[in-house]
């Protein structure tokens, strides 16, 4: 945990930040497709796009890796 990591430009392409979504800000649509659902988790690319919304942190970072990507948890 103590390690410096070098955040340089060619390691910047592959991060993707995950973070929790309150359902009451997503549109109806969305909430109506996960029933009883309190929140969602939100892929971001480096740039804030939202590339993905799964329904739990653990499917969002297996999702990330899938996909050669390096997921960073975003509070």
């Amino acid at each position: 945990m103590n390690e410096k990591f070098d955040f340089g430009s060619e390691n910047a392409g592959n991060i993707v930040y995950i973070r929790r979504v309150a359902m009451d800000t997503l549109p109806d649509e969305v909430r109506r497709q996960v029933p009883g659902a309190d929140a969602l988790y939100a892929v971001h690319g480096a740039d804030g796009e939202r590339l993905a919304l799964v329904k739990d942190r653990s499917l969002a970072f297996l999702l990330a890796r899938q996909n050669e990507l390096t997921p960073v948890s975003v509070h």
